[in-house]
């Protein structure tokens, strides 16, 4: 029996869901919508109904980003179960409005293909009202993601009136937008959260969802920094010319990383504790894919760069990789975002390998992570509590762990310690719980939460907005606990998000069987 269908006649004959009176603030208004379309990049016109400018709260305190979007094909997915996209556009953990579908991003491809799409707007570090004569910032941690997570309670109280099914919420964001995606997969009804969502008048309904499509997720913030130094502290006096107070700095923080790494109990396919001795060599896999992957649909990859290959003139490619993201769609084809592929190296760095026969056996990681600091500078230490150690400047996450005067805050003991020079300095519990409930690893693996069974998560093999270290520990922490990960470092991707929408929704929809 299709109980959604029986819902909404019981509606339309004066009947009304479960625990919703006919004149509740919460329910969605099915004919209050416009018309609009969308024209693709191929030329085609997608039409749809647009609901805009939703309150998914009662208790509003920042009217500009606490609304929502939704829009609904006119011609909906002709499969049992329509999907809905709820898409993040939160960058630098700033604040984001709903905004409208485009043709360019998953949003429009997601309406052409016939699904569901909302775009939820979200307070940030940057939102601020006037109350009483003082400006008063809205968007402190963890108020985005309380927003979002309303979002989704808000789908699904109103699964009887919104087209599309709720129990397949695929959700989608890149960057600060990828962590929040990556919480909202990882923290689904969670008690943590109850008490800010009850005061902000969210809707009565469950907020975990089906699946998780994370790029590039800045996220792990209170590990991020030693995370950074530990892998990057190789270029420390080469490409990356830090200063000796820097290095020191670097030094410290690389020290505290292996303590962390062999805490988290990962364990690789084959089932092998990963621990700091071990852990590169892990992470050479992922890279050495991608490589392989990019080498099979012709990239020229310079054997300067810390790649050694193997080259069999008679026989078909192959390689011994095996790690995840070696499957159909796991190394990915590096294109520029709209199907053309990645830049070669130029004529005067080119391959001495034939595409057709040779493989990837070997990585040079530090001379690798050296090409990857070349092409775009890295981040100074500490990358993300930088604030005070070093220089004055806040970055975006000691924004949003600051207070709702627009004080910039420290997130972890190490920069509080160096900030104030005392040794002995901790957070107070106020602080550890914000930065606890803003961290997804803290949640996976444990009974505190509904943690999605599906996940996508793509990390540009040269992205250096954060250390490899975040996506990989999430994806394989994530693939420890029996959860559906499809995890790549896609070739020669900078940080960026969106990108291969044909390899995404054929995921998304070998996911909906």
């Amino acid at each position: 029996m299709n109980y959604k269908i029986l819902s909404m006649t019981l509606l339309a004959l004066g009947g009304c869901a479960a625990g919703a009176s006919a004149n509740d603030a919460m329910r969605f208004d099915p004919g209050k919508y416009t018309r609009q379309t969308l024209t693709m990049p191929d030329g085609e016109e997608v039409a749809f109904k647009a609901y805009e400018g939703i309150a998914y709260v009662t208790n509003i305190e920042d009217p500009t980003y606490q609304t929502l979007n939704i829009y609904v094909p006119e011609h909906l997915a002709e499969i049992p179960r329509v999907p809905v996209l709820l898409r993040t556009y939160v960058g630098g953990y700033m604040a984001s409005t709903a905004k409208s579908p485009s043709a360019s991003d998953a949003t429009g491809r997601a309406l052409a293909e016939g699904y569901v799409v909302c775009i939820p707007g979200s307070r940030g570090s940057n939102s601020t009202i006037e109350s009483n004569g003082k400006t008063v910032y809205t968007g402190t941690a963890p108020n985005g993601l309380l927003d979002l997570k309303a979002a989704v309670r808000y789908l699904r109280y109103n699964d009887d009136l919104i087209p599309g099914d709720s129990e397949l919420i695929f959700t989608d964001g890149t960057s600060a937008g990828g962590a929040m995606s990556a919480l909202l997969g990882a923290t689904g009804n969670a008690k943590e959260y109850d008490k800010y969502l009850r005061k902000m008048g969210a809707a009565d309904a469950r907020d975990d969802v089906y699946a998780a499509i994370c790029y590039c997720p800045i996220t792990d913030l209170n590990h991020a920094d030693m995370e950074y130094e530990w892998l990057y502290g190789c270029t420390n006096t080469g490409v990356r010319h830090l200063s000796a107070d820097q290095i020191l700095i670097s030094n410290e923080l690389a020290a505290e990383c292996p303590a962390y790494i062999n805490s988290l109990g990962l364990k690789d396919k084959n089932g092998n504790v990963l621990t700091a001795d071990n852990y590169k060599d892990y992470l050479k896999t992922f890279i050495m894919a991608s490589a392989h992957r990019a080498l099979q649909e012709g990239c020229e990859i310079p054997d300067t760069i810390g790649f050694t290959f193997y080259q069999d003139k008679g026989g078909p490619m192959g390689g011994p990789m095996g790690g995840p993201g070696n499957g159909p769609r796991g190394g990915m084809r590096p294109p520029m975002g709209d199907g053309r592929q990645a830049p070669s190296f130029g004529p005067g760095n080119a391959p001495r390998f034939n595409k057709t026969s040779d493989f990837v056996t070997g990585l040079d990681l530090d001379k690798y992570l050296s090409y990857v600091a070349s092409m775009t500078p890295l981040k100074t230490p500490p990358a993300f509590d930088q604030m005070g150690v070093l220089i004055d400047t806040p970055s975006p996450e000691n924004k949003v762990f600051g207070n709702s005067e627009g004080e910039a805050a420290n997130f972890t003991d190490f920069s509080l310690r160096h900030r104030l020079d005392n040794p002995s300095a901790t957070l107070d519990a106020a602080m550890v719980e914000r930065v606890e409930i803003m961290n997804p690893m803290n949640f996976i693996g444990t009974d505190k939460s509904t943690v999605a069974t599906n996940w996508y998560i793509r990390h540009g093999a040269k992205d250096r907005d954060t250390s490899f270290l975040v996506p990989v520990n999430l994806a394989t922490k994530l693939m420890n606990n029996g959860k559906n990960v499809d995890f790549a470092l896609p070739w020669n991707r900078p940080h960026s998000g969106d990108y291969n929408l044909d390899d995404l929704f054929a995921w998304i929809k070998a996911n909906l069987k």
